[in-house]
């Protein structure tokens, strides 16, 4: 039934040693270092590509504490390796950190009381306050060197934690594979990639409309946006064409009129059609535009004409590159109207409005502009309150603007119609699970409106490697920028020379200047598979692990890391990164919203881990199927921390009947004399087939579902049906049967459980076999020509009929049954015929009678022996 231990010396037979009081509390401390030191789940890498399964596992954000969609999530990957495993493959299964990016900024500037100021000089003394400032405008201010050093120093102990609890959990990676997404060599990677995209002109520089959050200071991209409702107003007012009149526009945006570079209609909306190609005149600032016409335009919107303005919203943006209109941005870096009065703005009138909104902010600009628009009597009527939805950076707390700034870009099929479909096709390279999680991938590409933004305006980040040289006049020249040598990455352009020049050259004419900014973080994260797989570093490595044959990840960053990782692999490697995509879904509160550390409804692991037990929420879990979003229910962790004690305690039982190693069968079956024996296996044969195959089909949780289902059946009706054969009153050839089968079943159950409970089974495991459990190979279905898979279903139900009858009867179970009468099916009376002598043995009964009808299984006539009267003094 089951094979022998991989790669292992070790004696044929184990003595055996069960405890007397088995317990899952203690296993996950010493089974973890047992782990560790005897290198169960390390990766050989003397292997070839046929060998080995390779894992891309998604880098946590090591920025604060883990919660318990981790543990889901990372679970079910684990359960999915350990299988692997145990099938023979070599797995390669890494562990990073993505520690690069915002949200460590965010955690160092909070936990230290620290803020970055590029222009302060590096301090190599200094260090943090001991306690943190209550006011960030007390925190103390630092070199952007010395705050990345704090970011290195505090992304270093929180991984120490993250580590501890996910060995805690039971992930079988490979405590060897780890990388962190901004350490040396990601750095260098992540560098190589772009300067290898910008030598195939996949990378840009391009000045155009970006998506800016005004608190992080930061360009954001597409796959970084957030809708959120908000409160807002609809305000109106007219514009002004030659011969007076009045053309009302709605917006909720009146701050921006001074940004107004045209009004825009439907074409087909006949209220508009004269207007088009003619110019109207702004209230307040005086600016002639023209009014046009453009099918985006909602003639049923507002007043059905909009204004244009530079830029308002994303639509806005559109209108302006298609409509080819002029650019009038107002709308500072730092989320203030420019203090410059702009130069269309020529009258004394408009001048000295827009004086009135110089310098403030959107919010303060937008009471102005209305107590203007009132005083002037131009405001008609209320305004109209409404809730729309408005676009936030996933982090921000405040709207985003659209300003006007020179970035960096990759080219994602956003602009290319080619390069979309190709990326499309790179989808179908890959099998999604569950299948229709595709779609999502599909729906983004199509969706694209631009190309990757990945340039940032932060400190904590991999640098992006170009310098640009300065002419006499000092002015930056970015059409030629300086790269660096290969052998030099990484490298950080704002603290190193550029090539051929040296530091006293920085900012002075004919000098140079660095790139100061990084590269977005998904621009790094993208690349885990070329970063742990060895990609321009250990090419042979590559060659055995890429592409890899698994990426798991959540739904929700499909758009995001998924696609990027696609457009990176699609551009430097021309394939799609990995075989299979297995998809998560998300977990909920009690409220069923999803759970996150944003939204403040996490639970943290270690409370869970404490109180049920590693195996125990690994069994939540993986009760969970791919793609599907999970309630958090301690309900269902009690479960399974029930299910792991009574692996225990029934495999206690088994061996202390006498069932050794040397008692399970392999291809010789001769010792199972009973039917109810090979009946048992035969149905084991089932279940090991029907889990082989859920499980090579990413289905997991089927996998469980079968096992979890069969060992009820073998504790609850098998156990309890041969206990009189395995203590020898059947004599030894039925005694040799019954351990047969016993050993066997229990040596399979305890592999089909490994995955799922890998400590409860390593413990059992350690009674009576060397080696590890997680080493030995996957049970093997053995066909029991004669074995019926039904049977023991049949006798478990006819005995509990019998019990059923004693505890209606209020009396023990113990009691001897002097006759019974069982009525069921032909079929079922030949299933019950074979198994006969284990019934009558486990129900105590003298006489079963056994009569053939149509219809159920049904158990009556049930004649008890007398209650036994107490002995008299």
């Amino acid at each position: 039934m089951a094979e022998s231990t991989q790669g292992t010396d070790t004696p044929a037979t184990a003595p055996i040693n069960v405890p007397d009081k088995p317990a899952l509390e203690g296993l996950e401390a010493a089974l973890t270092q047992r782990w560790l030191d005897e290198g169960t789940y390390k990766f050989n890498p003397d292997t070839t590509r046929e060998q080995v399964y390779s894992i891309d596992t998604p880098p946590p954000t090591a920025s604060g504490s883990l919660h318990v969609g981790h543990m889901f999530s990372f679970t079910q990957t684990d359960v999915q390796a350990r299988y692997m495993r145990m099938t023979g493959k070599n797995v390669f299964y890494p562990m990073g950190w993505d520690d690069n990016g915002l949200p460590t900024e965010r955690r160092v500037q909070n936990y230290y009381g620290v803020r970055c100021d590029p222009a302060i000089p590096y301090n190599a003394e200094y260090r943090p306050p001991a306690q943190p400032a209550k006011n960030q405008r007390d925190f103390d201010v630092v070199s952007r060197q010395n705050f990345i050093e704090l970011c290195e120093e505090l992304a270093v102990e929180d991984e120490k934690v993250f580590e501890n609890l996910f060995q805690t959990l039971g992930l079988s990676v490979d405590w060897d594979l780890t990388y962190r997404t901004i350490d040396d060599t990601s750095r260098a990677v992540s560098q190589r990639a772009f300067l290898a995209n910008l030598n195939a002109g996949d990378a840009y520089m391009a000045e155009a409309p970006t998506l800016w959050d005004v608190t992080f200071r930061t360009a954001v991209a597409q796959a970084e946006l957030e809708d959120r409702e908000v409160a807002g107003a609809y305000y109106r007012y007219p514009f002004f064409t030659a011969d007076g009149e009045k053309i009302y526009i709605e917006t909720t945006r009146p701050e921006l009129l001074a940004a107004c570079a045209a009004l825009v209609a439907n074409p087909d909306d006949e209220r508009y059609q004269p207007l088009f190609g003619k110019t109207v005149t702004s209230p307040l600032f005086d600016v002639e535009l023209e009014v046009k016409a453009h099918p985006l335009a909602k003639a049923d919107k507002g007043s059905g004409i909009a204004m244009v303005c530079t830029f308002g919203d994303l639509t806005d943006v559109t209108w302006w590159r298609e409509l080819q209109l002029p650019t009038r941005a107002i709308m500072g870096r730092d989320g203030r109207i420019i203090a410059e009065t702009p130069e269309w703005i020529t009258t004394d009138a408009g001048k000295e409005a827009y004086a009135a909104i110089a310098g403030k902010t959107a919010f303060s600009a937008k009471e102005t502009v209305v107590e203007l628009l009132v005083a002037a009597d131009l405001l008609d009527g209320e305004p109209k309150k409404i809730t729309h939805p408005v676009n936030f950076f996933e982090k921000g707390d405040k709207p985003l603007e659209v300003v006007t700034s020179r970035q960096w870009y990759i080219r994602n099929g956003g602009r290319d119609e080619d390069r979309r479909e190709r990326l499309i096709a790179r989808g179908h390279e890959i099998d999604f699970h569950p299948s229709f999680m595709r779609s999502r991938y599909e729906n983004w590409i199509s969706g694209l409106n631009g190309d990757w933004l990945v340039s940032r305006q932060r400190f904590f980040g991999v640098p992006i490697p170009v310098w640009y040289p300065l002419d006499a006049q000092g002015n930056p020249d970015y059409e030629n920028p300086i790269l660096p040598s290969d052998e030099s990455l990484p490298v950080d352009p704002a603290a190193d020379a550029a090539p051929g020049f040296d530091e006293s050259q920085r900012e002075q004419p004919n000098g140079f200047i660095g790139d100061a900014d990084v590269l977005d973080t998904w621009a790094t994260s993208s690349l885990t598979p070329q970063i742990v797989g060895g990609w321009s570093r250990d090419e042979e490595l590559f060659g055995k692990v890429y592409p890899f044959d698994l990426r798991p990840q959540g739904h929700d960053i499909i758009r995001t890391w998924l696609f990027s990782s696609a457009v990176r692999a699609d551009s430097l490697q021309n394939s799609a990164p990995w075989k299979h995509a297995a998809i998560s879904g998300w977990i909920l509160d009690p409220d069923r919203k999803k759970m996150s550390k944003s939204k403040g409804n996490v639970v943290v692991p270690t409370d869970v881990l404490n109180e049920f037990g590693s195996d125990a929420v690994r069994y939540w879990a993986a009760s969970a199927k791919l793609g599907a979003d999970t309630a958090y229910e301690i309900a269902q962790m009690k479960i399974g921390r029930r299910l792991a004690i009574k692996l225990l305690n029934a495999s206690k039982f088994v061996l202390n009947l006498g069932a050794t190693e040397n008692s399970v069968v392999g291809a010789d079956l001769s010792v199972l004399s009973n039917a109810l024996d090979r009946a048992l296996l035969a149905q084991l044969a089932d279940v090991v087939a029907q889990s082989t195959k859920a499980f090579d089909n990413y289905d997991y949780a089927r996998a469980l579902q079968i096992t979890e289902s069969f060992f009820w059946q073998f504790t609850d009706d098998y156990v309890e049906l041969i206990k009189d054969r395995a203590y020898g009153a059947a004599g030894e050839t039925e005694q040799a049967s019954v351990l047969a089968a016993l050993a066997t079943t229990l040596d399979s159950l305890l592999r089909l459980f490994a995955p799922f409970l890998p400590f409860a089974t390593e413990e059992v495991w350690s009674w009576w076999r060397t080696g590890s459990v997680h080493r030995a190979a996957w049970p093997a279905a053995v066909e029991i020509v004669d074995g019926d898979t039904t049977m023991l279903g049949t006798v478990g139900i006819a005995l509990s009929g019998i019990r059923k009858a004693k505890s209606e009867a209020k009396v023990k179970q113990r009691t001897e049954v002097l006759s019974a009468t069982i009525t069921a099916t032909e079929s079922f009376v030949a299933q019950l015929e074979a198994g006969l002598g284990d019934l009558k043995a486990a129900a105590n009964a003298q006489e079963i009678s056994l009569v053939a009808a149509e219809g159920e299984l049904t158990v009556s006539n049930v004649v008890l022996a007398p209650a036994e009267e107490p002995a008299q003094a």
